[in-house]
């Protein structure tokens, strides 16, 4: 199995770069990624259930990958922004 920050990184492929470095700076942006692969893995499971409540599944599984998905956009932002120093005296 893949990892979490693999996994993102081949969805953000065009911010692969940045996602590398945040993750080996930032173990809540780790955790985040590997939640982020398991949603995806578990969605994948409940679509190929023919349980009852697979339909229903499907939704919160889509609805908490979008939330992640929105999360690790804004943390690779965050990290992206360079702050201003001070003048120096």
């Amino acid at each position: 199995m893949e990892n979490g920050v693999g996994f993102v990184r081949s969805c953000f492929k065009e911010r692969a770069k940045a996602i590398e470095e945040l993750a080996a700076r930032k173990e809540g942006f780790r955790d985040l990624c590997d939640d982020f692969l398991t949603a995806h893995d578990e969605k994948q499971q409940w679509e190929g259930s023919s349980a009852p409540e697979r339909d229903e599944r499907i939704a919160e599984y889509q609805e908490l990958i979008d939330s992640m998905r929105i999360e690790i956009e804004q943390a690779l932002d965050r990290a992206a922004i360079v702050p201003l120093r001070p003048p120096l005296r």
